[in-house]
Formats: C-alpha cells, sequence, structure tokens
C-alpha cells in the first residue's frame, strides 16, 4: 500500500492496459482515474490471446476462470480457394494462444471488475499536459481541468500521451507493410468453432466464428507501405478495402457488402513503436502506447496485462516514488518486449504465404510449438 497518502493517477485509455493498471492501482491503494476518447465501452475487434505469465495476472486479479470461461474454443481453420475449394488445414496452435477471447468481452469484463472502484470519464481526451515538480496539470478536450500526480499513456499505438510529451508519432512508429480491417457479422456460413481463410498475393481474407456460434468476425488484409488517409473516417477506410479487394473471388463480394452495414469496424495499420524510454517526469506509457509490438506477434494483450502488473506494482514497492517505480518497470519489461517485436517482424515478414503447402504448415506449427520468449520475472507484489 501507499505510505500515508493516496496519490491520483490519471490513465488514458480505457480498453485493456488501462483497465488492468487501474485494477493493481486501486489494490495497491493508488486513486486511478481513467479517460477514455470513446462515449463507451468499445464492444468491436478481434480475439485476442493470452500466454504465459499473462495467464499467471490473470489468476492474481481473480479472473482467470471468467476469462476461461469465454474462449473462443477456435479449432482449425481452412485455407480455400477462389472457387471455395479446401486446400489445406490452418492448425488453431498458429493462431490462437494458449487462451483466446474477443477483445470487446475482455474490455467488458475488466471494466465490471473495476467500475466500482475506479473513475471512468467516458467521452473525452486529454488536450495538454503541464508537468512541475509536484504534479501534472492536465486540460481536457471537454472537461474542466484537473491536477493528478502521475500521468499513464495506455492510448495504443496513435497514442495522443505520447506525442505530447515525447513528439509526434513519426518518430516512434514503425510500419510493417499490412494494413488490416476488422468488423462483426452474422455467421452467415455456419461455421462451428473454425474459421476460413483466403488469400492472394499480397492479400487476405477471413471470417471466424465468435461467441458460441452465434456470432462472426471477418477481417481483410492487404501489403501496402504508408498510405495516407484520415484515420477518423470509416467511410474512406472502407473505400480503401472496397478498392483493393474489388476483383477477388470465394467469399469476398458478400464480405465486402457485410463490411458496409457492420455495427462495429476497425481499420489500421500493423506497426511497432519503438522509444528509448517510456517515461519523462511524472509521465509514462503503457502497453501498445510505448511498445506495440504489432498483431503479428500475437503477444499485445500479454504485454499489456503484464506491463499494468509490474507497473501498479513498482509503484507500491516503491511507495510512490515514481521515478524509481518507472526505472524498473521498464528494467523488467525491456528484454521481454524487445522478443516480442522480434517475433512481430518475423511474423509480417511471412504473413502472405502463397497458398502454403499442409506440409508447409505443419513445419510452421511445429517450429512455433518449440520457439518460446523468455520469460518475463513476476514479482510477488499482491501484498505490496
Amino acid at each position: 500500500m501507499t505510505e500515508n497518502n493516496i496519490r491520483t493517477v490519471l490513465i488514458s485509455g480505457g480498453s485493456v492496459a488501462g483497465p488492468a493498471l487501474a485494477f493493481w492501482l486501486h489494490h495497491h491503494g493508488f486513486a486511478p482515474t481513467i479517460v477514455e476518447r470513446a462515449p463507451e465501452l468499445r464492444d468491436g475487434g478481434y480475439a485476442v490471446d493470452f500466454r504465459g505469465e499473462a495467464l499467471d495476472v490473470l489468476d492474481r486479479m481473480g479472473l482467470l476462470q471468467q476469462i476461461e470461461a469465454l474462449d473462443t474454443q477456435m479449432g482449425d481453420a481452412a485455407l480455400v480457394d477462389a472457387d471455395g475449394r479446401q486446400y489445406a488445414t490452418l492448425p488453431a496452435a498458429m493462431f490462437a494462444g494458449d487462451l483466446e477471447v474477443l477483445k470487446g468481452d475482455l474490455t467488458r469484463m475488466l471494466y465490471e471488475a473495476t467500475r466500482e472502484n475506479v473513475e471512468y470519464v467516458f467521452g473525452d481526451s486529454i488536450a495538454t499536459l503541464e508537468q512541475d515538480e509536484d504534479g501534472v496539470l492536465v486540460t481536457f478536450e471537454r472537461g474542466a481541468p484537473r491536477r493528478f500526480d502521475l500521468v499513464v499513456g495506455a492510448d495504443g499505438l496513435h497514442s495522443r500521451t505520447r506525442a505530447l510529451v515525447f513528439g509526434p508519432e513519426e518518430e516512434f512508429v514503425r510500419h510493417l507493410g499490412i494494413y488490416t480491417a476488422i468488423f462483426n457479422l452474422d455467421n452467415y456460413l455456419g461455421l462451428q468453432n473454425t474459421g476460413r481463410l483466403y488469400t492472394a498475393p499480397g492479400k487476405a481474407a477471413n471470417i471466424f466464428t465468435a461467441r458460441a456460434n452465434t456470432e462472426a468476425r471477418a477481417a481483410f488484409h492487404f501489403a501496402a507501405e504508408g498510405l495516407e488517409y484520415d484515420r477518423r473516417d470509416p467511410a474512406a477506410h472502407k473505400r480503401i478495402i472496397a478498392e483493393r479487394f474489388a476483383d477477388e473471388g470465394w467469399e469476398v463480394p458478400r464480405l465486402l457488402k457485410e463490411m458496409d452495414t457492420a455495427q462495429e469496424f476497425f481499420f489500421d495499420a500493423n506497426a511497432q513503436v519503438e522509444m528509448d524510454t517510456w517515461s519523462a517526469g511524472r509521465v509514462v506509457l503503457l502497453g501498445d502506447a510505448g511498445y506495440c509490438a504489432g498483431p503479428s506477434s500475437g503477444r499485445g494483450t500479454s504485454q499489456a496485462l503484464i506491463g499494468a502488473y509490474l507497473l501498479a506494482g513498482e509503484l507500491a514497492t516503491c511507495h510512490g516514488d515514481h521515478a524509481t517505480a518507472f526505472a524498473a518497470y521498464e528494467q523488467h519489461m525491456r528484454p521481454y518486449v524487445t522478443e516480442h517485436q522480434a517475433l512481430g517482424r518475423e511474423g509480417a515478414q511471412h504473413f502472405f504465404l502463397p497458398a502454403p503447402s499442409q506440409e508447409i504448415l505443419d513445419a510452421l506449427v511445429a517450429n512455433a510449438t518449440t520457439t518460446r520468449t523468455t520469460p518475463v520475472r513476476l514479482h510477488d507484489y499482491t501484498t505490496a
């Protein structure tokens, strides 16, 4: 617990890293506030994986059994050609971690686990940050200015916090050469705990079941470098996808129509964030905002949960001495992140396999199951 006082911490971002950090900060006696740009919880997104020590963190949060109950239980998927004929089977081990759930389900669970003890401010975002010896003066796009002892940027790849404190995005974000669109739709193919994947040169489209086969999630992926577009214009994003996939076969024409009316739609570049340090004064970055490994790593959610646990734990151990805590947090996380970012770059290089044979897929699975990253040491902060 903190000594003699409760320190106020503003967390920008209410997806995974932010609420996980708020959970542990409250546990250690801090007073966290989460500000989230979206007007309400985000329900969209694809499935996310948990691997290794991230499962230990969930267990220490008392959430592991609840998360396990939401496991997608995804089996192997079929690779199909333009006529829908299956030519290979994609083993689940290649796209699912030790545990896999929909990101929206995870976000909801973390919110329910924290909402009674954490202040949530939806529909707002940080406008400016001004640090001094005693804290940080924060102005907001809509709300009144407030002071906090610390500020944490857990606001993702395009972090506003990072831009305000460390510099423009182009100084830190490294494009992996892939763009992805994800959206929800009905399970019109009647799939049962499985999916279908179609590939073409530099392109891929897939559909997987969700929520006990009552729904589905589809995605389009294509190779490109440095496209210019408005990140907040979904209509423009859909036009980009429609143009790229206009002449493709299989279920692509139907998926493009479904995309137009999807209630939840996400589009972005696959990228990594590389920084020499994750903190400056009283501001620190967490998760994708500071060290995104890219979707092709399969480690983003695990990094967010582990980073949140370590950051809160070090702040408690150091009794709120943020400079010491931030340095220890980075020391513990940096080797883990470095390995995961290497995995992300390797995954991006092999993302668009040219109609791989079953033998190639089986060999890739065998290699993946024997390649384990160095574990991060999880100190026991639960009684700090």
